[in-house]
């Protein structure tokens, strides 16, 4: 897909005025709503900018397939950074969002002082993956096009079904959930998610990189193992939360966060 302008066209905000950008990226069916108990923290120590995916949030649902492929998110989030005045900055994904940011690290580590990212089976399923969750993805599109919204309000992966949400945090899934696109829904699930793994390419990480891990979640443990034995420049923090773990654990994810990036502040491009 070739755009005609380089302004970026997911929707994001920049919260606080001073320390370095921290991009955050929410997961499937989320949205910005997914940071409200960290961006107040984040933004005492650096300007959290907060982006939307597409069909999601306040984001477009472009009709090209080739804006949903992960090579694309990394080409937006590149505009944003330039939008923002950035010159290198911090990423933080969650779930898909995590996805997302691994491979923006992996594929533009110059741009990346430190990366943060939670339990994410997308970014580090095993090989064959496209080929076991495409023919759900076609299943779910097919019915969103006959059901429409029924199938999002359903959905068991949409977070204002979780338990253990705060009333605020709940609240706005809610009224996010009513933005939610089922054109855009669907081609995330069918050009996003089959490419989203980055496994085999763990080895060849250049930066650090913090895996804060919902140990409650047990499906991740074996993903877990294997970022921790491949993946250089890994830090991992376990927590007593599932898979949102930066909502159901926000203080201590906070401070994971906020320290880590702290020690890696001052780290340049030449480091790299």
């Amino acid at each position: 897909m070739t755009a005609d302008t380089n302004a970026p066209l997911l929707h994001y905000e920049i919260h606080g005025d001073r320390g370095p950008c921290i991009l955050l990226v929410h997961g499937f069916l989320s949205s910005r709503a997914q940071w409200l108990l960290n961006v107040p923290a984040l933004s005492a120590f650096a300007r959290p900018v907060v982006v939307e995916l597409f069909g999601h949030g306040r984001s477009p649902s472009p009709r090209e397939p080739a804006a949903y492929t992960p090579p694309y998110y990394v080409e937006q989030f590149e505009r944003i950074r330039t939008a923002v005045g950035a010159d290198r900055w911090f990423v933080v994904g969650q779930s898909l969002g995590g996805a997302l940011t691994l491979r923006y690290a992996l594929g533009r580590p110059d741009q990346v002082v430190a990366h943060v990212f939670t339990n994410s089976n997308s970014a580090l399923a095993e090989e064959g993956w496209a080929g076991r969750v495409l023919p759900a993805m076609e299943a779910q599109a097919r019915r969103l096009e006959d059901e429409g919204r029924r199938v999002l309000d359903e959905h068991p992966l949409n977070p204002a079904r979780a338990g253990r949400l705060p009333a605020l945090v709940r609240g706005a899934f809610i009224e996010d959930g009513a933005l939610l696109d089922p054109r855009g829904v669907a081609n995330t699930g069918l050009y996003t998610v089959p490419g989203s793994s980055s496994r085999e390419r763990l080895p060849d990480n250049r930066v650090p990189t913090l895996l804060v891990v919902g140990e409650r979640e047990k499906r991740f443990a074996g993903h877990r193992h294997y970022a921790e034995e491949m993946m250089p420049l890994l830090t991992v923090v376990g927590l007593n939360a599932g898979h949102a773990v930066n909502i159901e654990a926000a203080e201590t994810f906070n401070t994971a966060v906020i320290e880590f990036c702290a020690r890696h502040v001052g780290r340049t491009a030449a480091e790299t």
